[in-house]
């Protein structure tokens, strides 16, 4: 395979991720068992400020991480790739509203079903993350600010990303404590998408193998 086509096959699998991640959030959210942790505080800014979707505070709150990523990297940052994480937060954001509109009829009322929401989409939020780790062309705003962060306090970016989403979760809470009086963006389903997701990656990498070979021409992760 010539590398043109290498790499137009990998930008798909990559906006097929994104695609199927925008689902795995809203899926996650519609459970109303709290949200990931990485849309935990657009998930609540939407809860406190429903002038906004949750796809458009999930845009400006990406483009918020972008400029934190800036400011860390300095001279170091790469022009292209923050660009192209521009255009990713805005198709992130999108996703997740036409993610949000398609499942607009979706509202488990059984705390059962809530939890069985709740499970599909943190395997199909998994299989979204994925899906982008293999095509490996760009990251999104929230893992390359994961990943700056790693680089500037010289730690393993998975120690990082730990302690992320826990801040993350932990100013959502606050907010909705301040402002809704009660936990609405960050529940048991936000610990839950936290400790499933990342290990659900793990298991889709080691036995998926037939998914980047047949699109990609190349082994897994």
């Amino acid at each position: 395979m010539d590398q043109k086509s290498e790499t137009l096959r990998r930008y798909i699998v990559f906006f097929l991720g994104l695609l199927t991640t925008s689902f795995g959030v809203a899926f996650v959210t519609k459970a109303t068992l709290g949200t990931s942790p990485i849309a935990a505080i657009p998930y609540s800014l939407s809860l406190i400020l429903p002038v906004l979707s949750l796809g458009t505070w999930v845009v400006l709150f990406n483009l918020l991480l972008v400029v934190i990523q800036v400011a860390i990297q300095r001279k170091d940052t790469n022009k292209f790739q923050v660009f192209l994480e521009v255009i990713m937060a805005f198709l992130f954001g999108y996703g997740v509203d036409l993610a949000m509109l398609f499942l607009r009829k979706l509202s488990p009322e059984i705390y059962g079903l809530k939890l069985l929401v709740l499970l599909i989409g943190c395997f199909i939020l998994a299989f979204g993350a994925y899906l982008e780790v293999i095509a490996d062309v760009v990251m999104l705003p929230g893992d390359a600010f994961v990943r700056a962060i790693a680089r500037a306090v010289r730690k393993e970016y998975g120690t990082v990303r730990i302690i992320s989403d826990i801040t993350m979760s932990v100013i959502a809470a606050i907010m909705c404590l301040i402002f809704l009086h009660q936990l609405s963006g960050v529940r048991e389903g936000t610990i839950i998408s936290a400790l499933l997701v990342g290990n659900l990656v793990k298991l889709y990498s080691r036995k998926l193998d037939i998914i980047p070979r047949k699109l990609l021409f190349k082994k897994t992760v």
